[in-house]
């Protein structure tokens, strides 16, 4: 997966996108603010229309939901990207070695083999005709006792040397491999254990196979391997031993701790027996971790927009934060001035906000599992959704939202009520002139503003001197 940089397209389509982004992002401000009345403004007496306080809080919904989302799709990418690169294959990987059979390597291929069986740090030598990461042909002119594979399923044909099981160290399930001492090998089969299923022998060893009009007996049954990606389920797998057309791949398995000695002895052999083309080899572990290059990079990129995404949703949250304890600040004071305990104050500022990110989870949790569950059914062997990941993922949310509104929260508690600059907004108009009665005493409207059951319309607050505790409240009229 590569971005076309190349291509004109992209560059008009990403600069077309910028422009609509920009514009949209900065319309919502522009005519917000240019509907305001200016001398509202001036007096400090705004009031928002109920659906705009409504507004704000579906953007911090959508945003957190969005963020659980790639939360969680992150969490499954990386888990499924795990998988696939760390299962058991059904053979090791690990320090085997391949180079292609070309030039004149095809007709001294006897010597080659005896050249590097005699370096010291090899375990095994054998070839195969097609690439150890990804066989890919497949036929259906296979024939048994009793069955055939014409227009039901298709074999995978595959031509090996000697010790090709002992090479890549398969796992036999039943019978041998192909070995020097057996001269009727060149008659002889490998299956795998998916083949033995559809073939449906009970004791397959010495049961006849024919394959493009040659019969020949099955001396072996190797355990299933993965001889191509995860995205395809292992197919039926027949092995034939190649020694009167050599072609295809060389596959050395090195001893742990001697690659690179190794690698330099092969690269002297291939220089002596083939001098006209370059020694090449590739690592059997990093050609399948290739094989998964597009996961890596939608890994990558989920990782980028879920950080993306939660650093967005934060700002926003602490945007409406910061509004709303601007909005409650002469709330905030009078519960300070009668008695509420900073704890108290900002668990009231705090859990509106955490009742919008529950609710943004119940929405993004089933969405989350639909998409990354349909993302999972490209790949017949996956990863199952546990449970544990949306758990982890409310969790973070919920802490990130927690760790943003606490800061504003807590400013807001510690504030100081009598230090207030004082602002009219929120009170009537006709008690815009009152006076407090003396230093210490603050007279208050209540209950229009304030969401308590107080009976009384007005409230004579006095505070201790040098501190903001009340130390007397009582009802009063407004003389």
């Amino acid at each position: 997966m590569s971005l076309p940089i190349n291509e004109y397209s992209f560059w008009g389509v990403s600069a077309g996108l910028t422009f609509i982004t920009g514009l949209m992002a900065g319309s919502f401000p522009a005519f917000f603010l240019s509907s305001l009345k200016p001398v509202r403004v001036l007096k400090g007496v705004l009031k928002f229309h109920p659906a705009s306080i409504w507004l704000r809080k579906g953007l911090v919904i959508f945003q957190f939901a969005l963020s659980v989302i790639l939360i969680v799709g992150m969490i499954v990418i990386y888990c499924q990207v795990d998988y696939v690169q760390t299962k058991n294959l059904g053979y090791e990987s690990d320090n085997l070695v391949y180079f292609p059979l070309e030039g004149k390597l095809i007709s001294n291929y006897d010597i080659l083999e005896e050249k590097i069986s005699k370096i010291p740090g090899i375990k095994n030598v054998s070839h195969m005709t097609e690439n150890p990461v990804e066989i890919g042909s497949g036929t259906e002119g296979i024939t048994w006792a009793g069955g055939t594979s014409n227009g039901r399923t298709r074999f995978t044909p595959v031509g090996v040397g000697y010790d090709f099981v002992k090479t890549i160290s398969l796992q036999l399930a039943q019978g041998r491999d192909f070995s020097k001492d057996f001269p009727t090998d060149t008659t002889g089969f490998l299956i795998n254990e998916t083949a033995l299923k559809t073939i449906g022998y009970k004791d397959p060893i010495g049961k006849t196979l024919t394959w493009g009009g040659k019969n020949g007996t099955i001396i072996g049954v190797v355990k299933d391997f993965h001889f191509q990606s995860m995205h395809t389920l292992i197919r039926p797998l027949i092995a034939y031993l190649s020694t009167k057309k050599i072609e295809g791949n060389v596959l050395v398995h090195i001893e742990k701790g001697r690659t690179k000695e190794v690698l330099a002895q092969l690269q002297s052999v291939g220089k002596e027996l083939n001098p006209d083309f370059p020694f090449t080899y590739n690592f059997t572990s990093e050609q399948y971790a290739k094989l998964y290059k597009s996961e890596q990079v939608i890994s990558r990129l989920s990782n980028y927009f879920a950080f993306i995404a939660i650093f967005i949703s934060c700002l926003g949250l602490l945007g409406l934060a910061i509004f709303t304890a601007e909005q409650r600040k002469k709330e905030i004071g009078i519960r300070k001035v009668l008695g509420a305990s900073v704890s108290g104050i900002v668990q009231l500022l705090s859990k509106d906000f955490i009742k919008l990110v529950i609710v943004s989870i119940i929405i993004a949790t089933p969405i989350a599992w639909w998409a990354m569950n349909k993302w999972l059914q490209d790949f017949p062997y996956r990863v199952n959704i546990s449970w544990w990941v949306f758990g982890f993922a409310s969790l973070l949310v919920l802490f990130l939202a927690l760790f943003t509104i606490s800061f504003q929260s807590v400013k807001a508690a510690l504030a100081n009520p009598v230090k207030r600059p004082q602002s009219t907004a929120g009170v009537p108009s006709s008690v815009h002139s009152l006076k407090p009665r003396s230093a210490n005493c603050i007279v208050l409207p209540i209950g229009s503003w304030l969401p308590n059951n107080f009976s009384a319309a007005w409230w004579v607050i006095t505070i201790e001197p040098g501190s903001s505790k009340a130390v007397a409240a009582s009802p009063a009229s407004r003389s």
